[in-house]
């Protein structure tokens, strides 16, 4: 063992579970003497259920390559199991390190704050987190890496073999994500190459669910031991509607504040499905508990929020408003991120309206939504349990006890079953993985939905016709988008465009830049209309990234705030858009700007081709009745109210398909039918194409491209 590795004691307790840790101890990995911090934290962590089996489970990992933990809700799992591994001995700093995977990017970086702040070290230094566009680690100093599932599979492409860690923790598994289960069967195919005794070095396993799956993941993982640890829970009752609720998001606000009237003090945990919602709501319970005698400080939490916003829902509740008065009370408006990934401490009261969003794909009409969806049983009961972490609670469940026993089903579908695969299929063929039938998938994909990935990388040119990656498919797989996107910057270049691309797809990777306030909507409308570009959105949130590139630095904030305009989203998109640019001259892919002037001003026509050539299978043309028809697919559109679009162009193509109300298309630029037969002719090939009003306009773009050939 090198002398930077080693098995570290966090130390043990007395009778009382207090710390008997010598105040003199020094921290092994920074060398400096232990803050007083750090014994106020070690304190409260060792009273976590998960330390009883902290010599259990270290025991277990050193005998088997993998093992699973079911481990309840507010056991302490996440933060502890994790640091029990360094303590095993199983990190060498600047050599390896154990890698521990979160299905979301806010709890990545919370927990890695956390962890840091437990460990005593700087975040970024020994403890760190990897999430898409932000690396916030060091080879040489990290030896415990929190990342989403989706970046791990990425530093697979680079490292079959995963060489860099020595232990792997997959949390949360229960929430069967996409990326989750394409690592599990990555690593089905690593362990064996990587057991005790290869020259590669042994590789570890922890596959940690909170929910009943234990049995599942053991079956996989060949019979791996079992290790159940038990949460801190207290009894909840439970309570549920007489008859169904029209408004879940009304009666949401309504149960949130008669439990701050009526119930005795503790904080309040509201599970709404969105963003918008949950603001909406935050909005409305600030608002209608002003005049309550208690306060009421009300915090949203959802993954667009900054880590600072986010932060604010540890904090304390509120004290009484006057001297002698009633307690304040926290309430936290969230998106089932809360059910599982982060534990706030003080909740007795949890409000679940029994919806959530879950992305939806249809093969057929290969559109890929995001649709408000009624929980399963067990995500009922996970939301229930937030209740009971610090004494009896109440869960006011606003659906019937018919509902959830007729109308819920037992468990989620996993997220494999109802996803597009295109970028999974992509990036299992840069790990050389090409028999797809045949991977080890806890639960293999429909055969329809690989072949709709396959046909689409075929177009978009990432395979060839006998399915191997080409020269292009490798470029795609470099860059960390969608394959559609991938295509549209590596493109860019032959139209003389790819620095405005590559800014309107930072743009569209980060959260909406445009806010819409419900109370300032006329002002926020009039400030985009500066920026419109009646032909295109993407056009549109180019001009707004070139107004805010120009803006000095200490004047952005402002800029942001007079323009409606998210900062957030703003510095988000400057940073994408760096690491792109960095790719790109990884990859070398010339950068060029249509914009000779130098004055911000770019060639519309330029960037309207070169997104035609990335996205030229999402389009819409209007027929003859004025409606929208998605070609080939045939689906009734309309473009969204919040389109810039609104002169009813024949063409046009789309970003993203939305089934709210109506069949919406978002994102949207005019296009034009010559640009389509001449830029992708393998896919609008008239033999094989449906027979329609679009059909009629393709045959005429060909004949006139016939005539201008035979001409020149």
């Amino acid at each position: 063992m090198s002398d930077r590795r080693r098995k570290i004691d966090l130390g043990s307790s007395d009778d009382n579970g207090n710390s008997k840790r010598n105040k003199q101890d020094v921290n092994p990995w920074t060398g400096a003497p232990y803050s007083q911090r750090y014994y106020n934290i070690l304190e409260k962590r060792i009273k976590l259920p998960v330390y009883q089996f902290k010599d259990e489970l270290i025991a277990k990992v050193l005998e088997n390559q993998s093992i699973v933990v079911e481990g309840e809700t507010g056991s302490g799992k996440t933060t502890q199991i994790p640091q029990f591994l360094l303590e095993a001995g199983l990190a060498t700093q600047g050599e390896t390190c154990v890698a521990c995977t979160q299905p979301r990017r806010v709890a990545a970086t919370s927990i890695a704050q956390r962890v840091a702040d437990e460990m005593d070290v700087q975040l970024g230094s020994e403890v760190g987190y990897t999430i898409r566009f932000e690396d916030v680690s060091d080879p040489h100093t990290t030896v415990l890496k929190f990342l989403t599932d989706g970046m791990l599979l990425r530093e697979a492409m680079h490292d079959p073999l995963l060489m860099r860690y020595s232990a792997i923790v997959l949390d949360e598994c229960h929430e069967r994500t996409l990326a989750t289960d394409v690592i599990m069967g990555l690593l089905m195919e690593i362990l064996p190459k990587r057991k005790k005794g290869s020259e590669h070095g042994e590789l570890k396993v922890v596959v940690m669910s909170a929910t009943l799956d234990a049995e599942k993941f053991q079956e996989y993982f060949h019979n791996a031991p079992l290790l159940k640890v038990p949460g801190r829970t207290f009894p909840v009752e439970i309570f549920y509607t007489a008859k169904p609720e029209r408004n879940y998001v009304e009666a949401a606000v309504r149960t949130t504040l008669h439990i701050h009237q009526c119930e005795a003090p503790g904080d309040i945990l509201v599970f709404l499905t969105g963003e918008q919602e949950i603001e909406q709501a935050c909005e409305e319970l600030r608002e209608k508990s002003r005049s309550m005698d208690a306060e009421l400080v009300v915090y949203p939490l959802y993954s667009s929020l900054s880590p600072e916003q986010q932060r604010k829902i540890f904090s304390e509740a509120p004290g009484p408003r006057t001297p002698g008065g009633p307690p304040g009370r926290k309430v936290v408006v969230s998106t089932n991120i809360a059910e599982t990934s982060l534990t706030i401490d003080g909740i007795v009261y949890v409000v679940d309206p029994g919806f959530s969003k879950q992305k939806v794909y249809n093969p057929r009409i290969r559109v890929e939504s995001l649709l408000v969806s009624p929980i399963s049983r067990a995500s009922a009961k996970q939301r229930s349990g937030r209740a009971g972490r610090t004494r009896p609670g109440k869960c006011f469940r606003l659906y019937t006890e018919k509902s959830f026993h007729d109308d819920l089903q037992e468990t989620t579908y996993p997220e494999i079953l109802r996803s597009k695969m295109s970028n999974v299929v992509l990036t299992l063929k840069k790990l050389g993985i090409d028999d797809l039938v045949h991977f080890d998938f806890l639960d293999p994909p429909a055969p329809e939905t690989l072949m709709r990935a396959l046909e689409l990388l075929n177009y978009l040119g990432a395979l060839d016709d006998e399915g191997e990656m080409t020269e292009l498919g490798y470029q795609m797989s470099e860059l960390p988008l969608d394959p559609q996107l991938a295509k549209l910057i590596l493109v860019s270049p032959d139209y003389g465009c790819s620095s405005e691309i590559v800014s309107i797809v930072a743009s569209l990777s980060v959260p909406q830049i445009f806010l819409r306030p419900r109370e300032s909507a006329k002002q926020a409308d009039e400030a985009k209309a500066q920026f419109t570009h009646h032909e295109s959105d993407h056009l549109t949130l180019l001009r707004a990234y070139n107004e805010y590139a120009m803006i000095p630095d200490k004047e952005r904030k402002q800029w942001c705030w007079d323009n409606f305009i998210s900062e957030r989203s703003m510095i988000s998109s400057v940073n994408v858009r760096n690491q792109l640019l960095g790719i790109m001259k990884r990859l070398d892919i010339q950068v060029v700007s249509s914009d000779i002037k130098g004055d911000g001003s770019f060639s519309s026509v330029d960037i309207r081709k070169a997104l035609t050539a990335g996205m030229f299978m999402q389009v819409a043309y209007r027929q003859r009745s004025g409606e929208y028809l998605t070609v080939k697919d045939n689906q009734h559109v309309y473009i969204h109210p919040s389109s810039v679009v609104n002169n009813r162009p024949e063409w046009v193509i789309f970003e993203e398909f939305a089934l709210t109300t109506k069949n919406h298309i978002r994102t949207v630029t005019v296009t034009n039918v010559d640009w389509l037969v001449e830029l992708a002719p393998h896919y609008f090939d008239l033999e094989n194409f449906p027979k329609c009003e679009a059909k009629g306009e393709l045959e005429k773009a060909y004949s006139r491209i016939a005539q201008s050939r035979s001409r020149r």
